[in-house]
């Protein structure tokens, strides 16, 4: 059958086979993307040996398969090993043809309108971040300076960092797989800070990444806001396992998750934290290290833990388990709100006109905190390997923010043995990671972990395996 493409122009006939559920079609940006230079769509057409067509193809798929209830990345794959993408040119730009991509994608043969940004959004990070990133001589990526540097153009380029009114943007935290309750809640509290005219940020998942926006846009439409921004924060290791939900209406890939973290705390005014697995306690750390930071003592950044009644347990070990291993300090960066979305709303927005107070005093920027120190500990990449994770360091005696940055890497390495790729080939082929460190640690550890496991923080569904082992 002829199908009309969401911008109105004719596309290429699409057939929908079942029960395989896939669709060819031929795709048209909308605006989301700059027309590519020649250069550059033949580095992409031309780059299958070196893996960024791969990257793409596979982030591609990763988007398209928005909506589906996995966080299995290879079930994703390989239920849809035969999609491809292609990239070519027409006379108003540049287009995109697919074959077998998930029908999920498409509504009476057309793609979803949301979908195709999303699409287009990953087309132009991918592309801007191998040429103009690692591609080219600008950038250190071995030097903090031009570490921040580079997580700035990346953004800029994706245009997140265009608004230019009174902070306003609440990054919200919390885990993909989470229950009823804890999803509701996220909702509530996102509807309260809809009401209050703030904007939201997540990791654009699925779970408490999509329960805040889905409340915001109710407050914002009571409110008569029609540009709320829904700002999604991705990285290519993480994308297949958790896609970007619908509402997300700016969606940004960065390199890895050291920059993705970077992105989140440099662009955040207020940081609320919601129920989660490793990937929470990961970002939890790594905002925790650098706080406790003495460069950054004076930086107000409201944080905020919340959850329903019953995520008052969770709380309670998260805390106790910060209060063990990185002491008083850390514990004095946050406050824990249980059942209360007004409150948790209204603690942010006042901890957001001190942000402002304090930007405008120190002349820095409103949209991107320059003056935050990133210690080079959190800036430089880990690769969770085996021989890495069996490194770590977990001790005691440890400075507070070494202690941060090495339990910050160690629920990378989970996170990764648990959802990405990579991570879960490795524990197939060589066995689950090894943590080392003194028994009190891995007591702590242990105890936060399994609590975890018990309270079905670690995948959507099925039965969970551990990918690690803990040595005292």
């Amino acid at each position: 059958m002829k199908a009309q493409s969401n911008d109105g122009r004719a596309s290429a006939s699409v057939t929908q086979a079942e029960p395989e559920g896939v669709v060819d079609a031929r795709v048209s940006p909308l605006g989301s993307l700059e027309n590519l230079s020649q250069r550059e769509v033949q580095q992409l057409l031309s780059s299958k040996q070196s893996g960024v067509y791969e990257l793409f193809r596979r982030c591609a798929l990763a988007v398209l398969s928005s909506g589906l209830e996995s966080d299995d990345v290879r079930a994703i794959f390989d239920r849809y090993k035969d999609f491809e993408i292609k990239l070519g040119r027409q006379a108003w730009g540049i287009k995109l043809e697919v074959k077998n991509a998930p029908a999920s994608a498409f509504v009476d043969g057309s793609m979803i309108r949301g979908i195709k940004e999303h699409l287009f959004s990953v087309l132009r990070d991918i592309v801007y971040i191998h040429d103009a990133i690692l591609g080219s001589d600008r950038f250190d990526l071995n030097d903090p300076v031009s570490i921040t540097n580079a997580v700035y153009h990346i953004l800029r380029n994706a245009r997140i960092l265009d608004y230019k009114g009174r902070p306003d943007l609440v990054v919200c935290w919390g885990g993909h797989s989470i229950g009823t309750a804890e999803y509701d809640y996220t909702k509530r509290v996102g509807y309260e800070l809809g009401l209050r005219a703030l904007s939201v940020c997540t990791g654009c998942g699925p779970g408490a990444m999509k329960g805040p926006m889905k409340g915001a846009t109710i407050g914002h439409s009571k409110q008569r806001i029609r540009e709320g921004r829904y700002i999604g924060m991705t990285e290519p290791g993480i994308i297949a396992a958790e896609p970007p939900n619908p509402i997300v209406n700016q969606l940004v890939i960065m390199p890895d998750i050291e920059k993705r973290l970077e992105a989140f705390v440099r662009c955040a005014h207020a940081i609320i934290v919601f129920p989660g697995g490793a990937g929470t306690a990961e970002e939890i750390l790594y905002l925790l290290g650098i706080l406790l930071d003495p460069a950054n003592a004076d930086q107000p950044l409201p944080v905020v833990f919340t959850g329903p009644p019953s995520a008052a347990e969770y709380f309670g070990q998260i805390d106790h388990f910060i209060g063990a291993t990185l002491g008083e300090a850390a514990r004095s960066r946050y406050k824990i709100i249980i059942g209360d979305p007004p409150q948790a709303a209204r603690e942010v927005y006042k901890g957001i006109e001190s942000v402002r107070e304090y930007r405008r005093t120190k002349s820095d920027a409103y949209n991107y905190n320059w003056l935050l120190k990133i210690p080079e500990d959190f800036q430089r990449p880990f690769e969770p390997t085996h021989e890495a994770m069996a490194r770590l360091e977990l001790r005691r005696d440890l400075p507070a923010h070494l202690m941060a940055a090495n339990l910050r890497r160690a629920f990378s390495g989970i996170v990764a043995g648990n959802v990405k790729e990579n991570g879960i080939h490795a524990i197939e082929e060589h066995g689950p990671f090894e943590l080392h460190g003194d028994k009190e640690v891995m007591t702590l550890l242990d105890d936060l972990l399994s609590a975890f496991v018990r309270q079905k923080r670690m995948k959507i569904a099925g039965e969970y395996k551990p990918c690690y082992r803990l040595v005292a």
